[in-house]
């Protein structure tokens, strides 16, 4: 089969800001600035029995069930952060959980998971509470972030991930993890940031491409235009992460294939 990622025209993705969730991320959705026609401008635009059949989950045309990856493993990621109905300033992450992919049957091999105690904000807000269910007593006495990258890449490590021949990427609901937060309370503590952190799939975008449709409002959208059950707590990163995995696992059932969409090298 095609590849569909190469099937979809991206020139109906708009780019807001949002702050209704007082985590100040960045969304890819309609009535803002138009996004991502130059990195995808050599895309033609699909056939309507393409985006039908990938909606309706039709099975694609194959002796497998799993339409074949260009990755090893897939890093499924989801931050918690620092936040009020205002914006904090610097935001921090409290949660940092990474799901390990099989490249091929999108099973969940290993997972690396730590809550992270905050240094300038220590106190969570009622609002962080509320929203991530993370209580004050689940990041006291917890590694900071600087030793949570180093336990990240102890794991990484210890799962072959760090093999050059390993082909591995992050996925994230959104370009905000590794785009803005992860860069931003690095650049504030002046810790690097590992060269694996800059280069991912945004999952939004990778629905829209296979679906036909933009996830309005994230992972509810994508999990309702699936038919899956929703996992745990939204805004909980660990249930958050293992959304994302049965999201995932569904397009590559309808024949999808996973192509990086985002970079900070």
């Amino acid at each position: 089969m095609v590849q569909f990622v190469h099937c979809i025209k991206s020139g109906h993705f708009f780019r807001i800001l949002y702050k209704g969730s007082g985590l100040a991320r960045s969304s890819e959705g309609a009535g803002a600035k138009l996004i991502a026609n130059r990195q995808f401008s050599n895309i033609p635009s699909p056939s309507l029995w393409v985006v039908n059949n990938m909606a309706s989950g039709q099975q694609p045309s194959s002796k497998s069930s799993f339409h074949p990856q260009t990755y090893h493993n897939f890093l499924v990621l989801d931050f918690e952060a620092t936040c009020d109905e205002q914006l904090i300033n610097p935001q921090e992450i409290i949660e940092f959980p990474i799901l390990k992919l099989h490249g091929r049957t999108l099973e969940i091999e290993s997972i690396f998971h730590t809550y992270v105690q905050p240094v300038v904000h220590p106190k969570l807000t009622p609002f962080c509470t509320k929203l991530t269910g993370i209580e004050q007593s689940m990041v006291e006495g917890k590694p900071t972030l600087q030793e949570v990258l180093q336990m990240v890449d102890d794991w990484m490590r210890e799962k072959g991930l760090l093999d050059p021949k390993v082909n591995s990427i992050f996925v994230t609901c959104g370009d905000w993890d590794l785009k803005t937060m992860l860069p931003g309370q690095c650049q504030y503590l002046g810790l690097p940031v590992p060269d694996y952190f800059k280069k991912w799939i945004n999952l939004k975008k990778a629905y829209s491409f296979a679906m036909g449709n933009y996830p309005k409002n994230g992972l509810p959208f994508m999990i309702k235009g699936l038919n899956l059950q929703h996992i745990g707590k939204l805004h909980s990163g660990i249930d958050d992460c293992k959304n994302i995995a049965n999201i995932m696992k569904e397009l590559a059932r309808r024949g999808f294939t996973f192509k990086q969409t985002g970079s900070n090298l």
